[in-house]
């Protein structure tokens, strides 16, 4: 069985391995013309061009001269939006869950607190989930470290080019993980416990900053964490990185908020199952909130309280809204976070208005994380991450027609499309062993 996964996995690598050298096209200067314009910076423009060259966009609007040598991209009757923004991924850090070896997202650490991991070191840049992702109109994701400790380690923003990790990150660090709702995740008996180790810890790193060479010289006292971690919590406790904090009780989020409030943190909630229940608290306070619909029943005690409106609740109240695919609902395989144009479209079923929906999946999660001078809108000088759709992308019937990741076009087929083909015209045989 072993020998049988390993040969598997080896056949796939290599697939992902030759079709990466030509998964997205050369980049070029690109005209998409004619369509219906979403720039979501600004109002949609009609009959509109969006020019692409060298892999920026250059201009957006309805009056823009084509050059000669550009290539024509005619989408009229279609919509052109921004590439989607996954705010919430295990992408290239998980191949199969069921398999630990294919894992890369979850540390040790000391002590339950892993803050010095930065999770994008261990990315596979040719995993043969991207190419999925990209083909539904995700352009890029945030990777996240899973495990529920204490502290998890560090997030970081990629796009979702052909290369090497180093070549896909836009911004690392973006956030640093923790969690308050999961007390022996964290090494904690109750919920008291998990805040009172997580206010230790941030004490612990001001008197580290503070008694540094002391530190060095063995002079302090004993700390919560290793030199490392209080090292990497310091952009936390000046107020510099975010601290996303997994909470989905309206308890555990309103605790989350004193937190931040009694150490000047700025923080961020992942999860937010109730957050409807305290949707003006965290409005006033202005935190976002990464956020999705119910696709199965509740995983937990602690989403029990989760409702179909939340996301929309949320940001009528004012709330920052980042729609994830995986809000704790059982749909948290790396597979799908293809799936972020369903959120947006259940959303506004549930009551978010479509241009809110956009947003949540493209300008916002770019201005939260820092990075909107980059992606997230269609004006010039950003990133040329550009997606033609064959209609209102929310729409369960939508395609994606071209796909754009900083100007060039995604062409990789995906492993659904190979197996497809496969199976359209070579039946299995002892030759052909891969089911």
């Amino acid at each position: 069985m072993t020998r049988t996964i390993s040969w598997a996995f080896a056949v796939v690598g290599l697939s992902a391995a030759l079709l990466g050298t030509a998964g997205l096209a050369d980049a070029q200067t690109i005209a998409i013309t004619g369509g219906k314009v979403y720039p979501v910076s600004s109002a949609p423009i009609e009959n509109a061009t969006v020019l692409i060259r060298d892999g920026k966009i250059v201009a957006v609007g309805a009056n823009v001269s084509v050059p000669a040598d550009a290539r024509r991209i005619d989408a009229s009757g279609k919509w052109v939006t921004p590439g989607f923004i996954n705010s919430s991924t295990q992408l290239g850090l998980v191949e199969v869950g069921q398999i630990q070896q294919t894992h890369e997202d979850v540390a040790r650490g000391k002590d339950f607190i892993a803050a010095a991991f930065t999770v994008w070191d261990g990315l596979n840049s040719q995993s043969v989930m991207l190419a999925p992702a990209r083909k539904e109109g995700v352009t890029s994701v945030v990777v996240i470290p899973q495990g529920n400790l204490l502290v998890s380690g560090q997030a970081a923003m990629l796009d979702l080019v052909d290369g090497m990790p180093s070549d896909m990150v836009i911004r690392a660090p973006v956030a640093m993980v923790s969690q308050v709702q999961s007390p022996t995740s964290a090494g904690a008996s109750a919920r008291g416990e998990l805040l009172l180790r997580l206010r230790e810890l941030i004490e612990d790193t001001r008197a580290y900053m503070r008694n540094r060479a002391a530190f060095e010289r063995h002079e302090t006292r004993d700390f919560i964490a290793s030199r490392l971690d209080l090292q990497a919590m310091i952009p936390v406790v000046e107020g510099r990185l975010p601290l996303l904090i997994g909470a989905d009780k309206a308890t555990d989020i309103d605790a989350a908020l004193k937190l931040a409030r009694d150490n000047g943190l700025k923080i961020m909630i992942g999860g937010g199952a109730e957050g409807w229940m305290v949707a003006n608290r965290l409005a006033a306070a202005r935190v976002p909130v990464l956020t999705g619909a119910m696709n199965n029943i509740p995983g937990s005690f602690t989403t029990l309280g989760q409702i179909q409106e939340n996301a929309g609740l949320l940001r009528r109240a004012g709330v920052p809204v980042l729609l994830i695919g995986n809000s704790g609902s059982g749909d948290e395989e790396t597979f799908n976070v293809r799936n972020l144009k369903q959120e947006g479209g259940n959303a506004v079923a549930y009551g978010m208005s479509w241009e809110d929906a956009l947003r949540s999946v493209t300008l916002t999660p770019a201005e939260v994380f820092g990075v909107a001078d980059r992606i997230g809108s269609l004006q010039p000088g950003r990133e040329a991450n550009v997606v033609v759709w064959t209609g209102d992308p929310f729409e369960f019937s939508t395609k994606v027609e071209h796909v754009f990741v900083r100007g060039r076009e995604s062409v990789q087929p995906t492993r659904q499309d190979l197996l497809t083909e496969r199976y359209k015209t070579l039946p299995p045989s002892p030759a052909n062993p891969i089911r």
